[in-house]
């Protein structure tokens, strides 16, 4: 079942020097519980997609569809996820997992029970009295990723969402993200400058070209239903894809 589409978007902006497209007819779809990671050139516009994606931004032109519906602003449906956890660190965990279901004024009974099932479920329930400084990088990750859950989005938007963690908590936690995110079924594109990341967790990996950003290439990843982002990284066809990655992205040095 289409979750997203992403019809023809354009994005411009303008500059001291005139008006610049940084985002040039962009179009894709995704199914339900599908992982896209997107990577491309610095300064490309792989941010500026996800906040069109988000409904923070409007585009110059083109449009999001999300369960068949076009967006205009905002959406209940959408979960975005930044690269620092932006926990409160006057707040539980507990309390911060709840965050999004106070601001969104649905701290329902249904929607209560949901974010425990995913505390206890994920491993952070014996943690729920506990405050973010009192815990690891990785657990901190987790329940930013619960937070966001928590308000039952279709689709997650993650941008650099682990480039704060070093090497091995990022290892760890892409792990936990990965595992947390198929079971749940929930439609997640990621941006990420990672280029092992983004073949490890993604089902397909969209190149962007340098700007204005069009799709130079879009990569289906094959790794069979088994699969985990560590046991990726040791399947014989990684170095394949990664090569191919890396010449799409060396031609725009």
């Amino acid at each position: 079942m289409e979750v997203l589409k992403v019809k023809n978007i354009r994005q411009k902006y303008q500059a001291k020097n005139g008006e610049i497209t940084a985002i040039e007819d962009i179009s894709f779809s995704m199914n339900r519980g599908e992982f896209f990671s997107i990577v491309g050139p610095s300064g490309c516009g792989k941010s500026t997609l996800l906040s069109i994606i988000a409904g923070l931004l409007k585009p110059s032109a083109g449009a999001i569809y999300v369960n068949g519906e076009k967006m205009e602003g905002v959406s209940s449906h959408i979960g975005y996820m930044l690269q620092r956890d932006n926990l409160l660190d006057w707040r539980t965990i507990y309390s911060n997992v709840l965050l999004g279901l106070e601001i969104r004024h649905i701290l329902t009974p249904e929607n209560i029970h949901r974010a425990i099932r995913l505390l206890k479920t994920y491993g952070l329930y014996e943690f729920k009295d506990k405050y973010p400084s009192q815990l690891s990088g990785g657990m901190r990750q987790r329940a930013a990723l619960i937070r966001t859950l928590a308000i039952n989005p279709d689709i997650l938007l993650l941008d650099e969402a682990f480039s704060a963690l070093d090497y091995q908590t990022r290892l760890n936690v892409t792990e936990d993200v990965y595992e947390i995110l198929k079971n749940e079924e929930i439609t997640t594109i990621m941006v990420t400058h990672d280029i092992p990341e983004s073949i490890s967790m993604g089902d397909k990996v969209i190149i962007l070209s340098s700007r204005p950003a069009v799709i130079q290439k879009t990569l289906d990843i094959e790794f069979g239903s088994n699969r985990s982002p560590l046991t990726c990284r040791n399947n014989p066809n990684f170095g394949q894809y990664f090569d191919i990655i890396w010449k799409e992205l060396s031609a725009y040095e």
